[in-house]
């Protein structure tokens, strides 16, 4: 039997990797990252047997490459390493990849084929996270924020399940926007129903709070406004977002289907 390394030496490798790295939370996150090919140099987990047998289950494809990666530590030893410790008791460091603009899947390329979203200057982490987690599932080229929070706080990752790793997301400012058509969510905009979202698009959503910023306003090609039952002020914002997205993969066939004509 291996004897795992002492509680000083994770700790000191920890608190070395985690100066470069993202941290991902609880079990689902590592297993979403690992699926799309981040590269973890440590994993924790407070019952290695428990988690090999929850990945037997709900990730058989990774159960191998978990049971060599997971260290286990105690429940103590995981407190000691992350400020509130996953119901899974899973804990990992991933190398948070570079968005370069030259690369295939950056959303600043010139052959985009499907939207990318953009938040403009969000502040809930939650709501960043269900975003982001929308996006990787509806196929969204990426996700976008302005402003000063970072998409990538552990907060953003603990509410994506590790999903980042899926699409991409990164900050940038409404000037560095990429090219393309720009629809901007506005409740005196275009009802979004009669309206056709090219694969290239942008869908700009505001702040929580306060909308859409002027200069992001500016930068719209087309306002668009969702249908709302009369006097409901608003939908949560990752709720926008999949209903944006849904009405863009509505008009695309299903996968495996070869357009009609």
């Amino acid at each position: 039997m291996t004897v795992p390394p002492a509680p000083a030496a994770l700790s000191g490798r920890w608190r070395q990797l985690a100066a470069d790295a993202v941290l991902l939370d609880g079990f689902h996150a590592l297993k979403h990252a690992l699926r799309f090919g981040a590269e973890v140099p440590l994993a924790v987990s407070t019952d290695k047997d428990a988690t090999l047998v929850l990945a037997r289950k709900l990730a058989p494809d990774l159960t191998t490459v978990l049971e060599g990666l997971l260290t286990e530590v105690p429940a103590a030893g995981l407190a000691a390493l992350v400020p509130r410790p996953h119901p899974t008791g899973v804990a990992a460091l991933a190398v948070r990849p570079p968005v370069l603009p030259g690369r295939a899947d950056s959303p600043a390329g010139a052959s985009r084929t499907a939207p990318l979203v953009v938040l403009d200057d969000p502040r809930h982490l939650g709501n960043i996270g269900a975003v982001v987690r929308v996006a990787a599932g509806c196929g969204a080229s990426g996700v976008l924020t302005t402003g000063t929070v970072d998409p990538w706080h552990p907060a953003v990752l603990r509410a994506a399940a590790g999903l980042h790793f899926a699409t991409v997301v990164d900050r940038c400012s409404v000037a560095e926007l990429p090219p393309g058509p720009l629809y901007a969510l506005d409740p005196e905009g275009t009802d979004l129903r009669g309206l056709t979202l090219e694969d290239d698009a942008l869908l700009a959503f505001g702040s929580e709070r306060h909308g859409l910023s002027a200069e992001l306003r500016a930068r719209a090609t087309t306002l668009v406004s969702l249908p709302m039952r009369p006097q409901v002020s608003s939908y949560n914002l990752a709720t926008s977002v999949a209903m944006t997205l849904y009405h863009w993969l509505a008009g695309r066939p299903p996968a495996g289907v070869p357009p009609a004509g």
